[in-house]
């Protein structure tokens, strides 16, 4: 076993999604996300939570005003992020800074040029002035009782171009009293075995370090692990991975690494339990799809679809686990398709609640399942309709209903000059011993399909009129064959709490449609769904 690194005796976790990570393309956080956010990172227990820029836009201001009243926060420290003072002025009376002031936090974090060609292009200045900037802004702000974190921007580049000055500026910050140093690779242009030197030439120094990582090379959190053995004390990063470009080091895939790789307490046992919660939750008030081969908290992320994976995660899950997904709050998930085995089976039902311990009849289902697969059907997103394969082929469905016919016809009108489009279907089915023959109305044919079942159920199960179809894909399997093509349809339905989805494939759009209906009507009734909110109303 390689030997693990050694904890530090202070660790720090500095999250800085609420700036760096909003500045991704597409994000768009408003005060009121930013307020949900940092309550829910405060709750994860990381040690620094970057609130923004205040003074730099309105709505970053607002924040912290805001939060001085309305974050309560047990485990996290608020963090102002600005610059240092502009050329030729002073720190006390540049804006920005008294910005940083009027934020009200314990902590700001400057961020600081540290490659020279950024001194002399970008900024206009000279070597000596920036190192002004640094020494002046830190001591003002120290002498006003605030701690001061100072982020080296395009560190490793500027120690690649101009080793000396990098440190120098490192230096300055240190002895002005910055408690912590954070070395940023802001191009996230470097590689793993490239860290442990620069980073150990900057500890030379004497100051408590950090490491800041985009993702451009794609080995930010690796990056970021290098700097924790090269012996950062501090690693910055941003939840999902948010941030420019390509973003920043995904901070949940490292608070894993070090937690269940190195063996570090950086967080109790049942707040590492919610981190895939959190990655999803901030993922939805970002607005932003969730990752699912993400590691650690993706839906994906304890997947197995081949039957060989089956057959040895049922003798040990760890066969083909690298750790247990309940200690981050995620779960072994097994796929249904034309590679699994009987034990890909097995573990599945047995998941769903389905024992088929018989060898035989987990054989027929299994190749049921592969017949159908080859067929069009696709169970690995249809959990729904492969429960209900197996509780018929097992003996375990009680039919809510029977089908006896569907028709649909759909037509075009000119209503006052104006071309509409018009859909009625015509369903046939018995329901606790009751025939319904009903017409249903809608918008296009699978709408009215729909809406004809529904009526036609709402007699004998009130609950269905709280069914909702709320996702529905459609692709055709062999578009060589134009018109004559098989085509698969995906229904996903709700009852306002349980969601689930259902497939039906056929030689067109409505056969499948009506198949996936179907059996997303039944499913929800064979699982009770929405019978509480029926029987109160």
């Amino acid at each position: 076993m390689p030997t693990m690194p050694v904890m530090p005796e202070r660790f720090h976790l500095y999250d800085t999604t609420l700036r760096d990570g909003a500045q991704q393309e597409g994000i768009q956080l408003s005060v009121e996300d930013k307020l949900r956010i940092a309550r829910i990172l405060d709750a994860l227990g990381v040690t620094f939570i970057e609130g923004g820029w205040p003074g730099a836009n309105p709505a970053d201001t607002e924040f912290f005003a805001r939060a001085q009243t309305e974050l309560r926060l047990t485990n996290a420290r608020l963090v102002a992020f600005g610059a240092t003072r502009k050329a030729g002025g002073t720190a006390a009376t540049d804006p920005q800074v008294a910005g940083l002031v009027a934020a009200g936090t314990e902590y700001i974090c400057l961020v600081a040029k540290s490659h020279d060609k950024h001194v002399t292009d970008a900024l206009r200045s000279t070597l000596d002035e920036n190192l002004a900037m640094v020494n002046d802004t830190v001591t003002y702000l120290t002498r006003l009782g605030k701690k001061v974190l100072v982020d080296c921007e395009h560190f490793f580049d500027g120690f690649r171009a101009n080793r000396s000055y990098a440190l120098d500026v490192v230096r300055t910050a240190a002895e002005a009293g910055a408690e912590v140093v954070v070395l940023c690779d802001t191009n996230g242009g470097m590689l793993p075995n490239w860290m442990g030197d620069v980073v150990s030439a900057a500890a030379g120094i004497g100051v408590d370090l950090g490491v800041h990582c985009h993702n451009d090379s794609g080995c930010a959190v690796a990056n970021s692990l290098a700097a924790v053995d090269a012996g950062v004390m501090h690693v910055q990063g941003t939840v999902n991975g948010y941030g420019e470009r390509t973003g920043n080091m995904d901070l949940t895939t490292l608070i894993a690494d070090l937690q269940l790789k190195y063996g570090w307490p950086l967080l109790a046992d049942r707040q590492l339990a919610e981190l895939t919660h959190t990655s999803h939750a901030i993922a939805d008030i970002a607005n932003q799809p969730h990752l699912t081969r993400q590691p650690y908290v993706g839906h994906s992320a304890f997947a197995h679809k081949a039957g060989l994976h089956a057959s040895a995660i049922k003798v040990n899950e760890d066969l083909y686990q690298h750790t247990q997904p309940e200690l981050v709050g995620n779960d072994m998930r097994m796929l249904i398709s034309n590679m699994s085995g009987r034990a890909s089976v097995q573990i599945k039902a047995a998941q769903l609640g389905l024992e088929i311990t018989d060898r035989e009849l987990a054989g027929q289902v299994t190749d049921m399942i592969k017949q159908r697969e080859a067929d069009g059907y696709s169970y690995e997103a249809a959990d729904a309709s492969f429960e209900l394969l197996v509780r018929s082929m097992t003996s375990q469905l009680n039919e809510p209903f029977e089908l006896i016919s569907w028709r649909v016809l759909t037509e075009e009108n000119t209503d006052e000059g104006v071309p509409r489009d018009s859909s009625e279907a015509t369903v046939k089915l018995v329901a606790k011993g009751e025939r319904q023959l009903v017409i249903g109305e809608g918008n296009g044919p699978v709408n009215a399909l729909g809406q004809g079942i529904v009526k036609a159920l709402t007699p004998a199960y009130p609950q269905v009129a709280g069914y909702e179809l709320v996702d529905y894909r459609v692709r055709i399997l062999d578009e060589v064959r134009g018109t004559d093509a098989t085509v698969r349809v995906l229904i996903d339905t709700s009852d306002g709490v349980h969601g689930w989805t259902t497939v039906g494939v056929g030689t067109n759009v409505i056969e499948a449609s009506w198949e996936a209906l179907a059996d997303a009507y039944t499913y929800g009734l064979v699982k009770g769904y929405g019978l509480v909110e029926a029987e109160s109303r």
